[in-house]
């Protein structure tokens, strides 16, 4: 039996140690942890007519166990990862899926969980209790467990199969991204890039060349090209090397879709999967499962959502196009654009039209900066502080800094910040996790934890980190996220925070939060020009409100594609049936892509989201979400953006209700209860810049 002495994963309280960590604690670990919470299972099962403190009290127990030990090594997976880290998750994730099974498919549990709701006491339960009980009995039933001999075996093979289909994809996708490099050695082909281009390439690669290499310089190269999107990104923005940007940008479509990293066989086999999984709960397709615990009442109102948007989407992405050819035209560019020109050409017509470029406003968001401008608005909006924790607890990286965030003199929650991008063993993208439930035991209330990761531009020698727009927002974003984890005051931990919340309303805090970037008091308090320390000046402010907007078609036609082939992969597509998974994107992109789709695209191939993320029939949600967020934030320009003390009326409002109430109450609910009615989807039409006034009265609510 493992030693909680010596192995960092068998703690029952505090913060993980992330820097005692290793890989070959993982298996002992886990397997205590299985041992402890089946004696604890057992003794739930035996329990006879079990009250609410009896029946939940040891299923919290187990929860706190996983918490400690399983919840940090999935976080190491995606923040630290390595072949020997990833070979100990996978050797014991099956045992773990099998456990979690075994409590959804306990009938006992079940039984007595159904007796709750039936029981005399039930009217005087909280909401939150309710709310629980509620989705605690779905959550049974969509883990079959009203399934009984072959197929509760069938079913639960099946999500084995697909837990480990999950981290295979994922990790083919994160090793077939590090695979791809290119050395650019011709400074010719560096005209035109930024200095944070130059610097941030010519770093990698003296990061990883031989040591009898010559050093790059920022200056002459040579720059190594990756197809992180810090880097790659911004290199199909300036490089004028058409063919360049032709061979990478073929390379990041077709990641992961050859040799043994081809994610292609997954995607048939998840997609298998789930069909069956859904027929075997005697559901017509994947979709109406996912569907069973969202907001959205079925497939038919997501699609709703998607004709209302596609309407108004694809005749302003054409003009987009448009303008893009004319400008490469007057240029004596090549034409037509192909895929590999579009973000050149918009970076171009960008510049152009707004006379300001991401490198321009890149030197004025240092990175500590914008983070101190981002706690002094959540203070301003929800009467809290953010400071930097007097004890520093274990992190996995140098750059990692933990937070606490404080009511007045009285910590109510803390978080880790990961910042920075590091290809070689952390995941893209950006995300919050939770760390640590709030939860009130018998030993008092432990405060609620998160995990903020972003992949920002790290810092290039002596200069501080500098942000780009995109990543302003998107840490942002990611912050609205921990607000709803961090500013809960719900008692039961199953719906306290994001847990609970229906997955299409739980992105309505995060992008809510997005459209701080534009309030100007609030974004040039967090600007400082690294050079002089000058504010963002007003033109700059003006121009970049102008160009938010900016192919704002193009954009939305985007998403619509992620969501619509996402969702009719999930209720259309059957494996076998002599098309492929990329016959469907292609009939998708028919309706919501200008260009044709190349036919080597093989983007499925490394669409994590749906594929090893939760979003399987869900990516409609960012979009859903956006409704919800752009109406939101409209209560706060309806007080009035200069009003301080209405917009804090309002903030402590939006706190009382979508924040701290998080799952406990139907998102509808809350959010009527904020805004005093249902959401009205012409506010995102409107702040989009898709909907004229003479069109208001035709845009079907969503």
């Amino acid at each position: 039996m493992a030693d909680s002495a010596t192995n960092p994963l068998l703690q029952t309280t505090g913060y993980p140690q992330y820097d005692a960590i290793r890989p070959e604690h993982i298996a002992p670990a886990v397997e205590q942890l299985l041992a402890s919470s089946r004696v604890i299972l057992k003794q739930v099962e035996e329990l006879q007519q079990p009250n609410w403190e009896e029946l939940f009290g040891p299923l919290e127990k187990i929860d706190r166990l996983f918490e400690q030990t399983w919840k940090p090594i999935g976080h190491l997976t995606g923040v630290a990862n390595s072949p020997e880290l990833r070979d100990a998750y996978q050797s014991v994730l099956p045992d773990v899926v099998q456990f979690g099974l075994e409590v959804r498919q306990s009938e006992a549990i079940y039984r007595e969980m159904k007796s709750l709701r039936e029981s005399a006491d039930f009217d005087s339960y909280s909401q939150a209790r309710k709310r629980l009980l509620e989705q605690r009995l779905l959550g049974a039933e969509l883990s079959g467990i009203a399934l009984k001999g072959e197929k509760r075996e069938q079913f639960n093979a099946i999500a084995s199969e697909l837990s480990k289909l999950a981290s295979d994809f994922s990790n083919h996708v994160l090793d077939a991204t590090n695979e791809y490099e290119l050395i650019v050695t011709d400074p010719a082909d560096a005209n035109g890039w930024p200095d944070s281009l130059k610097n941030l390439t010519s770093q990698s690669y003296n990061a990883s060349k031989a040591e009898d290499q010559p050093e790059s310089t920022p200056a002459g190269g040579p720059w190594k090209i990756t197809l992180e999107v810090p880097v790659v990104q911004p290199f199909w923005q300036h490089c004028q090397n058409r063919e360049l940007r032709e061979e990478t940008y073929r390379a990041y479509i077709s990641r992961a879709s050859s040799g043994e990293l081809d994610n292609t066989p997954l995607c048939e086999r998840i997609l298998e999967l789930r069909q069956q999984q859904a027929e075997l709960l005697g559901y017509e397709n994947y979709a109406a499962v996912s569907l069973a615990e969202k907001m959205a009442e079925n497939v038919a109102a997501v699609d709703e959502m998607f004709e209302t948007l596609l309407k108004f989407s694809r005749k302003p992405a054409e003009q987009d196009l448009q303008e893009l050819e004319q400008l490469a035209s007057e240029n004596d560019a090549a034409t037509p654009l192909k895929h590999w020109d579009i973000g050149f050409w918009a970076e171009r017509l960008r510049e152009k039209r707004y006379e300001v470029t991401e490198e321009t406003l890149r030197q004025y968001f240092q990175h500590d900066r914008v983070l101190n401008g981002l706690f002094s608005l959540i203070e301003r909006l929800f009467g809290v502080t953010v400071k930097p924790a007097a004890d520093m607890p274990a992190v996995w990286n140098k750059d990692v800094q933990f937070y606490e965030i404080h009511d007045g003199d009285q910590p109510i929650a803390a978080f880790f910040y990961d910042p920075y991008s590091r290809p070689a063993d952390k995941r893209g993208g950006a995300w919050m996790d939770v760390c640590l439930d709030r939860r009130v035991a018998d030993d008092g209330v432990q405060l609620p934890v998160a995990h903020l990761v972003c992949n920002c531009t790290p810092p290039v020698g002596n200069k501080p980190a500098l942000m780009t727009f995109r990543e302003v927002e998107t840490l942002f974003h990611e912050f609205g996220h921990g607000l709803q984890h961090m500013l809960t005051t719900v008692d039961e931990s199953d719906v306290a925070g994001i847990n609970g919340v229906e997955w299409d309303a739980v992105e309505l805090p995060s992008q809510f939060m997005e459209n701080w970037c534009y309030h100007k008091p609030t974004l040039l308090g967090m600007t400082a020009h690294v050079d002089t320390g000058a504010p963002l000046p007003d033109d700059l402010f003006d121009k970049l409100v102008a160009a938010r907007n900016f192919r704002a078609g193009s954009n939305s036609l985007r998403q619509l594609t992620f969501g619509m082939t996402d969702m009719q992969l999930h209720t259309d597509y059957h494996p076998g049936s002599g098309s492929s998974v990329f016959d469907v994107q292609k009939s998708v992109m028919d309706k919501t892509a200008i260009l044709p789709m190349l036919p080597e695209d093989r983007f499925l191939c490394s669409f994590q989201h749906i594929f090893a993320g939760g979003y399987a029939a869900g990516y409609y949600s960012y979009k859903w979400a956006e409704v919800l967020a752009a109406d939101a934030f409209s209560a706060f320009e309806e007080a009035g953006l200069d009003n301080e003390a209405a917009i804090q009326e309002v903030g402590r409002r939006f706190r009382e209700t979508i924040l701290s109430q998080g799952g406990s109450e139907h998102p509808m609910d809350l959010f009527k209860e904020f805004r005093g009615r249902e959401p009205d989807p012409q506010a995102l039409l409107q702040q989009t810049g898709l909907l004229d006034n003479d069109e208001r009265s035709s845009a079907e609510p969503v």
